[in-house]
């Protein structure tokens, strides 16, 4: 690409450009029907967010499968991990720039990320067995720790408890889950090591951040108090692999997909009216093949009302929680979704996937559905 000229050629006039506006409430949308009356109907859809478009692609950072996408906690910042090794950074709102490429940032795919709570700091794994604390705003490597014997699948934070320290849990095919303090003075050594027995493909703490929920091969979720360093009891239900778990907004339930192509919701409150602790069975993505990882998400604007996940039929699925009615089967992939997440503030959904993309798709409002 060549520069352009900082002056005008010779004979030219410089041209103002048009300010730009912001994106319009209502977009227009032409209808056409066999009833020559009714041909070139124009009417509008009422917009929901402050995106540019009701669905923005996000291409040309990676050359390979993203394996996980999130926002940051406040919404206007996006960070991807891919199997290319690198990690990109992007603005959520227009003009949607890609700001950031840490290209070649590990020696082997990157599995998974997580934005700092409470700092300008990502957190990464990697199948090198490695765990990177990252500044953002520098794009420095502040630490890279060898934090397991296996390759890494699954990272999760939270303040810990009282203490104003972020925690970061990190799950192994080693079968351990290891704890550490996060931060930018973090140590090179766990807090805690958790012996699971089996390869861990999952990771999330709770609200509390006294108890951690971890996925493994041996189709459980076990739930660890980081306390006493022990299980205190295991969800089953699952019938295969749990490929993630994420905590609702109000930390009263998770949410797991897995290979088997069934997503569970758990009850995790300290008393449930179930047995079995499960609160809700959905169905619609299917898992496919290729065994992925597949990171599922709960809606935040609204509460937690609505769950997401992506499937290998390269759609997602949206479902309303207490009817577990399939709300949408969104298109626009043309790869496996591996990863999804919900904005913190507005009905976005952003979506990753095999096919190196990522696309931001605005949702109606839950009081609407």
């Amino acid at each position: 690409m060549s520069k352009r000229s900082l002056s005008p050629p010779v004979g030219g006039a410089l041209i103002k450009k048009a300010r730009a506006t912001p994106p319009p409430s209502n977009q227009i949308v032409i209808s056409n029907s066999n009833d020559d009356r009714n041909k070139g109907l124009v009417r509008t859809v009422q917009r929901t967010s402050n995106l540019e478009a009701p669905i923005v692609s996000l291409s040309g950072a990676h050359s390979a499968e993203i394996m996980s996408c999130r926002f940051d906690p406040s919404g206007q910042n996006i960070a991807a991990c891919s199997s290319d090794r690198g990690i990109s950074l992007w603005r959520t709102y227009p003009p949607n720039t890609n700001y950031a490429l840490l290209s070649s940032y590990a020696k082997a795919p990157i599995l998974d990320l997580q934005w700092s709570l409470y700092s300008q700091l990502l957190y990464s794994v990697s199948a090198d067995h490695t765990f990177t604390i990252t500044d953002v705003t520098t794009g420095d490597k502040l630490r890279r720790i060898r934090a397991h014997r296996e390759i890494i699948n699954s990272i999760d934070r939270t303040m810990g408890g009282g203490a104003g320290i972020e925690l970061v849990a990190t799950g192994s095919d080693d079968g351990t889950v290891k704890v550490w303090e996060g931060g930018d003075e973090a140590q090179k050594h766990p807090v805690a090591t958790l012996e699971i027995g089996c390869p861990v493909t999952a990771v999330c703490w709770s609200a509390d951040g006294n108890n951690i929920y971890v996925g493994a091969i041996d189709n459980e979720i076990h739930v660890y108090d980081l306390r006493k360093q022990e299980e205190v009891y295991s969800l089953a239900g699952h019938t295969d692999t749990p490929t993630s778990i994420s905590l609702s907004p109000d930390g009263n339930y998770i949410l797991s997909p897995s290979l088997s192509s069934q997503t569970l919701i758990h009850d995790v409150r300290p008393f449930s009216s179930s047995a079995n602790r499960i609160h809700r069975t959905l169905h619609g993505a299917p898992a496919g093949f290729e065994n992925t990882l597949l990171r599922g998400a709960w809606s935040k604007e609204d509460g937690g009302r609505r769950v997401a996940v992506g499937g290998a039929d390269r759609m997602v699925c949206i479902w309303e929680v207490e009817s577990s009615k399939l709300l949408y089967k969104l298109p626009g992939h043309k790869g496996t979704v591996t990863s999804v997440d919900f904005h913190p503030k507005e009905p976005i959904i952003l979506t990753g996937s095999k096919d190196g993309t990522m696309l931001l798709g605005e949702i109606e409002p839950a009081h609407a559905v």
